[in-house]
């Protein structure tokens, strides 16, 4: 008779073939890259000698046997999630990895987590921080489960569990245009971020000269720019600290950003259903 399979190595399995490195799925399961290695040979020995993986120096990707059995292991481990949370009486387990930007994490966070924790305390939430560009990304590899990302016009999609307003940000109540020559200073993330080309489209659209003085992804280097007075910044008006102003006139008014939760699997375990819909549930209201 076949040795039973052991679920954490089908979640190690299942966690390399969607990332497509050990060195990525070693830092989502909290293990050394070694020790993911030797979890997969031990589940490829347990199915016979099977080989799951072909591997070469850019990472792991799925042989035959390997994309036949991974249909199995994420079926195995969905139906045991359902299991225990049916049976158990301790409600709803398993471990979550989600994405978000670091404004939002800033802003929506500690209350999400805390409340979603006293819930559901035996559901663990792994937290990536990165621009909504680079969550697309992590999204398409499989690298994380859920992420709230930003959508520039938020009529866009019913999707939409929030509305975000975009604001400008400075260490002064106005903006004073003679202190800047008439060129006011940017401080703004980079060039493929939408707070980035919102705030260049709304001053070429006011006619007003600009240019990009600051540029940095981290919500901490831009607010440490804007305190400094050395320049302006764009950021959502739930991210902004209590010394930094919002400036109006004769600054263009921004536009508001959608907030939406993507998913990187259609099919999605209990946790990350139970996470989303309390989302769907507390965000509006923060």
């Amino acid at each position: 008779m076949p040795a039973p399979l052991d679920l954490r190595l089908l979640s190690t399995f299942v966690r390399a073939a969607h990332s497509g490195t050990l060195s990525a799925t070693a830092v989502q399961v909290g293990r050394t890259q070694s020790a993911v290695t030797m979890q997969i040979q031990r589940l490829e020995d347990a199915l016979g000698g099977q080989s799951l993986f072909h591997r070469s120096g850019s990472g792991v990707r799925l042989t035959g046997s390997g994309e036949r059995f991974l249909a199995y292991a994420e079926r195995i481990l969905k139906i045991h999630d359902e299991a225990v949370s049916a049976f158990s009486g301790k409600g709803l387990q398993g471990s979550i990895i989600f994405g978000s930007p670091e404004d939002y994490l800033s802003a929506f966070f500690p209350t999400l987590l805390r409340s979603f924790g006293s819930l559901y305390p035996d559901i663990e939430i792994k937290v990536v921080s990165a621009p909504t560009v680079e969550l697309h990304n992590l999204l398409h590899a499989r690298q994380v489960d859920l992420v709230l990302v930003s959508i520039p016009d938020a009529s866009a999609s019913r999707e939409v569990v929030r509305t975000e307003a975009m604001v400008w940000v400075g260490s002064k109540p106005t903006l004073e245009m003679h202190e800047f020559g008439e060129t006011v200073p940017l401080a703004l993330p980079a060039s493929n971020a939408m707070d980035h080309k919102a705030a260049c489209d709304a001053m070429a659209r006011a006619g007003l000269r600009y240019k990009i003085a600051y540029a940095s992804n981290s919500l901490t280097g831009l607010i440490a720019v804007a305190r400094s007075g050395l320049a302006i910044s764009v950021m959502t008006q739930k991210a902004v600290p209590p010394d930094l102003f919002i400036l109006n006139a004769p600054l263009p008014r921004l536009s508001r950003l959608g907030v939406l939760i993507a998913f990187a699997e259609t099919t999605r375990s209990p946790a990350i259903e139970a996470f989303a819909n309390h989302i769907r549930g507390i965000l509006p209201s923060l």
